[in-house]
């Protein structure tokens, strides 16, 4: 079984090709060098001569609340284009097998919690995030669309899954463009490292989040995509066709900060920026369909946090904060 990983260098990519080569796949990778998935004519070329059985696509343009509301346009238009391009020439190429993998804020900024697959499309998105949400949201869509077309006469089954906030080893520690964990982790080490008194804190820390750690979702995708094709369908409808994975249990963020500051060992104060947005109030996914065919998260958040600053501690040199001197950042 010949494996395409689409973005195997994120976190995400990176979680689901140590499952696949565990499991025996030979996965195919490509640098963004080697091949940039928002031009479709070296797309077509890599599908074309790669014979590729199926694909499991993580690319994507990601970041947290500060990153989609500074570049909207771009997150719009390359993951748009990523996921078009990518499906599009998978199927081309007779590629019967693909994995979507989208996000939590494809769903309505006030849906009913735990939010159920259902819900999508049924309120107004969060306006931070909107941009890139659309263009998930259009992911699945095409996915859906692409079986109700070619399902029958083609043999393709592309599914779809929608992870919650994804956390772990392999994560982006940009203090300004990373999500909420890994910015926090980075920001409480550098503060220990440099004895900073005290460390700022965006938004009044009242929001609720769900997070998972990335192998369990890495585990949950290779379950989705190792359904039979009726009991995939057992799960999903032609116009619903993705599967919620996530914990089933939230924090808020001001309960996050004080496990990665415990984690980190910071022990300065914590001050909280309440001009700053809060994003959705709350994002708790309803994972009863995964449940229904045995997968469920097994890595605590504590333990999982306790994973991913070793990581970090082992694998990423700290970014320095820009007001920062190189020599208290880097020490």
């Amino acid at each position: 079984m010949r494996t395409f990983v689409a973005g195997h260098r994120g976190m995400v990519g990176q979680a689901v090709s140590r499952r696949l080569s565990e499991l025996g796949h030979e996965v195919v990778t490509r640098t963004r060098a080697e091949l940039d998935l928002l031009d479709q004519a070296a797309v077509a070329r890599f599908f074309q001569t790669e014979h590729i059985d199926e694909v499991y696509l993580a690319a994507a343009k990601v970041g947290g609340i500060h990153a989609n509301m500074t570049y909207p346009a771009q997150f719009i238009y390359e993951n748009l284009t990523i996921a078009t391009n990518v499906t599009h020439q998978a199927f081309l190429a007779g590629v019967k097998r693909l994995l979507f993998l989208g996000s939590s804020c494809i769903y309505p900024r006030m849906a009913e919690q735990p939010i159920r697959e259902e819900y999508l499309l049924n309120g107004k998105l969060e306006p931070t995030n909107e941009p890139y949400a659309i263009a998930k949201i259009a992911g699945l869509k095409l996915c859906e669309s692409y079986n109700r077309q070619y399902g029958a006469t083609h043999g393709i089954d592309y599914r779809s899954v929608m992870p919650t906030n994804l956390y772990g080893p392999g994560d982006n520690y940009h203090l300004e463009n990373s999500h909420v964990v890994p910015a926090l982790i980075q920001r409480f080490h550098l503060a220990k490292i440099s004895n900073a008194p005290s460390v700022l804190i965006w938004g009044s820390g009242r929001a609720r989040r769900e997070f998972l750690y990335v192998d369990d979702m890495a585990a949950g995708c290779l379950d989705v995509m190792n359904l039979s094709r009726a009991e995939y369908e057992q799960h999903t409808d032609p116009m619903r066709g993705h599967i919620n994975l996530g914990t089933g249990e939230d924090v808020s963020i001001a309960e996050l900060t004080d496990l990665i500051r415990d984690v980190v060992g910071y022990t300065g104060s914590i001050r909280y920026d309440l001009a700053q947005p809060d994003g959705a109030p709350r994002k708790l996914l309803d994972v009863s369909r995964a449940a229904t065919f045995g997968w469920h998260a097994t890595v605590p958040l504590a333990e999982g946090l306790r994973r991913t600053y070793a990581d970090y501690q082992k694998a990423i040199r700290p970014i320095e904060e820009p007001d920062q001197a190189p020599t208290a950042a880097h020490a």
